[in-house]
């Protein structure tokens, strides 16, 4: 049988899966959202994959993990890879476009940049502090419109007269944008004007100080809205390219690095009969009283983090096994 291998990015709106074979080449994906639950995010997606994935010919013999939930998914998975968002994003463009120099990401709830040169990451920057200007909010100023997202690209490019939309601030641009509603501008016009102001938003605060080069890749769930790409572009007045499997990039990634894995992993796709469980408790033991977070596996413990010392495996709270 064929090698393949499998990549999970978990954000905190959706999560993202593919198997790639060796040539890099995306044979099985899934994308779904993340719904507050990360462990039954990622079965639902293995479910998926493996609907879709020809077993009978390719054997996943790695996994890896990115995204925010990376290290929960990862020791339930047992994955031989967890990176961080930046090494996987990176690793993954690079897949698909070897000479890209600056990559824009705009996810659910956060975005970043990425400045890479030969290959290799030289500077970056994230926006974690604030929705505004990332899939999330536009989720809500299109429910607050009484629009499907997927109408917000159409709607946008039909428009002549761009609102001007204040979107540093989520709270602020929500009141720009009934402000501008009660002025009499069209939905069309005001959605625009969102679509101007995200760009602007991220180039004036992710992208401030930072030296953008051609090749430009857009890549997140926001790159498949059509006028914000188009905005971008007239931003930077240069092409900016998005490729059709672009909120998949970070999974690609990770799925690439455990090709250079030397050992292989036993590992089954198949896992919704498995119950995962996450237990929080406070140590006690010393003055920092850390809040531990236990990973278990149908009642059995896999893993624990949060401790500042090890009084926590000292104490006997749990059995000496216990990985440190």
């Amino acid at each position: 049988m064929e090698k393949a291998y499998l990549g999970i990015d978990i954000g905190s709106i959706s999560t993202k899966g593919v198997v790639i074979n060796q040539e890099n080449e995306i044979i099985a994906d899934s994308y779904l959202w993340t719904s507050g639950h990360p462990i039954n995010a990622v079965k639902n997606v293995l479910a998926e994959i493996s609907r879709k994935l020809d077993t009978s010919r390719y054997k996943v013999v790695n996994a890896g993990t990115t995204g925010s939930a990376r290290k929960l998914i990862g020791v339930a998975l047992g994955a031989r890879v967890v990176k961080n968002e930046i090494t996987a994003h990176a690793v993954g463009t690079l897949a698909v476009v070897p000479g890209v120099r600056t990559i824009l990401e705009i996810g659910g709830q956060d975005s970043k940049i990425i400045l890479v040169n030969n290959g290799v990451v030289m500077d970056y920057a994230m926006n974690t502090l604030c929705a505004a200007g990332t899939g999330s909010f536009l989720s809500s100023q299109a429910k607050r419109l009484d629009l499907e997202l997927d109408d917000f690209a159409d709607l946008a490019l039909a428009s002549a007269n761009p609102a001007k939309i204040a979107a540093r601030c989520t709270v602020f641009a929500e009141s720009d944008l009934v402000h501008k509603a009660q002025m009499g501008y069209s939905k069309a016009d005001i959605v625009a004007g969102l679509c101007r102001a995200i760009v602007l938003n991220y180039l004036n605060n992710v992208g401030k100080g930072k030296q953008i080069k051609a090749p430009v890749v857009f890549q997140g769930g926001v790159s498949k809205n059509a006028a914000v790409v188009k905005e971008f572009e007239n931003e930077l007045q240069m092409p900016v390219y998005v490729d059709p499997n672009g909120h998949l990039m970070g999974a690609l990634g990770v799925a690439v690095l455990c090709k250079a894995e030397q050992e292989e992993s036993h590992f089954e796709l198949d896992i919704a009969d498995i119950n995962f469980e996450t237990k929080g408790i406070e140590c006690g033991n010393c003055p920092n009283n850390c809040e531990v977070i236990n990973v278990l596996r149908n009642g059995e413990l896999l893993d624990s983090w949060g401790n500042k010392c090890e009084q926590y495996y000292n104490s006997g709270m749990f059995a000496s096994s216990v990985p440190r």
